[in-house]
């Protein structure tokens, strides 16, 4: 995937990372050769099954999914269920855990093998994927599909394509559960990761999902984070 825009690489916002001064240089090498996406798999694979290297990664549920999923109770009673953009795991572990059929890709190979490493013998599917160019048979297959912060590190000339990549995985009945950081419509943004506006949450809207419910809130980082958590789902036909 490459990026069709002349701006320049991004600022970062990695502070959680002790190696976020090579992070942000090796995003700025990518995004200066036009390719914005490149970056993803050339971290995963000079990270060494290194976590500490991977910015996002803390070997742990995403806690907002947690704290939903208890409090919604939900339970997959053999449902099937994608993660997009799985990185090293915890989510889908966490969806199978809960009773869901799982299967989880991303965009590099080297997470994905990192992903089977981690868990030897679990139950979930993990296979690497694009989400602008999805398998055929991935298309309306799932009862539950859960996205977080995957669109996020996306420029905007791939965003909608993004968008609508994730909304297509739902099947008629199914639900999707978004979780991104959040801004006002017209709060600038200038570090990576960009917050997704309330127009931008309105593209799921726009590809067929009914918003079943939507959190506006700061998390309990610190400082915090403002967060949109989002709970769409696909009508049945």
């Amino acid at each position: 995937m490459s990026m069709n825009e002349d701006s320049p690489a991004p600022s970062t916002s990695i502070s959680a990372s002790p190696h976020k001064e090579a992070v942000r240089q090796l995003i700025k090498d990518h995004y200066d050769r036009g390719d914005a996406t490149g970056w993803f798999e050339a971290l995963y694979a000079s990270a060494g099954d290194d976590v500490s290297k991977i910015p996002w990664a803390d070997k742990r549920p995403n806690r907002n999914l947690v704290s939903w999923i208890e409090r919604e109770q939900l339970r997959g009673n053999g449902r099937s269920a994608m993660v997009v953009g799985c990185g090293l795991g915890d989510d889908a572990e966490l969806l199978a855990r809960y009773g869901f059929k799982v299967t989880a890709f991303d965009l590099s190979q080297s997470a994905i093998d990192w992903c089977k490493r981690r868990f030897a013998g679990s139950r979930v599917t993990y296979e690497q994927g694009n989400l602008l160019n999805l398998p055929a048979q991935w298309k309306s297959a799932f009862d539950f599909v859960f996205e977080a912060y995957t669109i996020q590190p996306l420029p905007n000339s791939l965003r909608a394509k993004a968008i609508e990549g994730v909304a297509s995985l739902v099947k008629p009945g199914g639900e999707l559960l978004v979780i991104c950081r959040g801004r006002d419509e017209n709060e600038e943004a200038p570090e990576l990761p960009w917050p997704l506006s309330p127009s931008e949450m309105s593209r799921f809207d726009a590809a067929g999902l009914k918003r079943l419910s939507s959190e506006d809130y700061m998390d309990d980082e610190d400082p915090p984070i403002r967060r949109f958590r989002v709970l769409y789902q696909r009508p049945a036909v």
